[in-house]
């Protein structure tokens, strides 16, 4: 459970609350211990206070994992910290110049509700998703993130009436699966997004051998698909959330007056409950496991 990090990062400190074993790169070389290198697009607003939903799960591996954030030179990053920006984050060209990268995240974004040629950064993130199906193990796109996945894969993303809300229990399509498959076979996930891929679109890639369906609920579709050589991973629900954060993101549709959004499903506001702790922390491992076993033959 090791996460590579400089001394003073800033929530560096909240991670070994958290039991994550945090080491600064020094410390590393000094192991002589070749680490995973992940690069994330973190494209959600105010970045920097989201970085730890991902560290987190991140950190628990058994193994090194040096993170790199990575920022997109056509974003703006307008409500984030600038200077943290500035400090912690790298281009995709400065992080790949001298050693490949042996996985990618792609965050979620508010943006679904846009054409993807008119998310300003879209043509710069498009070209980069691309050059990572050929020269990275595995992406995986989180929420927005695998709908973008699924757009380079054909797969049209539609906006839904309502916003899809909520924790839903979702069931484990394929058990033999390297990273879902020893999910439970019927696990919660958390969901917040006004978009998602129809059934019958999906269901007519994995006909045509374009895609694996790995995990479904009847209230939010298919939640869970991956290129069928393993190289874009999209997980539509946000399994790295707290509960807090849904509470949060309610309270603001509220005050931003948003019509189409009600309470989030299976979740107390007043005293909101993990339910999908664990199936985040089964995802992150065997996805960093499978990073492991690929670039280590």
């Amino acid at each position: 459970m090791t996460i590579i990090l400089p001394e003073r990062y800033h929530i560096r400190h909240a991670l070994v609350q958290s039991r994550v074993v945090c080491i600064t790169p020094e410390e590393a070389r000094r192991q002589d211990v070749r680490p995973l290198r992940v690069g994330i697009l973190n494209v959600m607003p105010k970045a920097e206070t989201y970085e730890y939903s991902l560290l987190h799960p991140l950190g628990r591996s058994i193994l090194q994992i040096e993170p790199l954030w990575l920022k997109l030179t056509s974003h703006h990053y307008k409500s984030s910290d600038r200077g943290h920006i500035l400090r912690s984050y790298v281009t995709f060209e400065e992080a790949v110049a001298r050693v490949p990268l042996d996985g990618l995240v792609l965050t979620g974004a508010p943006v679904e509700t846009l054409p993807y040629e008119e998310v300003k950064y879209w043509e710069e993130l498009r070209e980069i998703l691309v050059y990572a199906r050929e020269h990275i193990v595995s992406t995986l796109g989180i929420c927005w993130g695998g709908l973008a996945l699924g757009e380079l894969l054909g797969l049209p993303k539609h906006t839904t009436a309502r916003k899809i809300f909520g924790v839903f229990p979702t069931r484990n399509l394929e058990r033999n699966h390297r990273i879902t498959g020893e999910t439970d076979d019927v696990f919660w996930v958390p969901q917040s997004r006004h978009a998602g891929i129809a059934d019958e679109v999906l269901e007519r890639a994995s006909e045509e051998g374009k895609v694996n369906l790995l995990a479904h609920a009847p209230e939010t579709g298919y939640t869970i698909f991956e290129s069928t050589d393993h190289r874009y991973l999209a997980h539509l629900g946000h399994p790295e959330y707290e509960p807090d954060r849904l509470v949060f993101e309610y309270a603001r549709d509220v005050q931003l007056g948003r019509a189409d959004v009600q309470a989030p499903v299976n979740v107390d506001l007043e005293r909101p409950v993990n339910r999908w702790r664990s199936h985040r922390n089964e995802l992150f491992s065997q996805w960093i496991k499978y990073l492991y076993d690929s670039t280590s033959l």
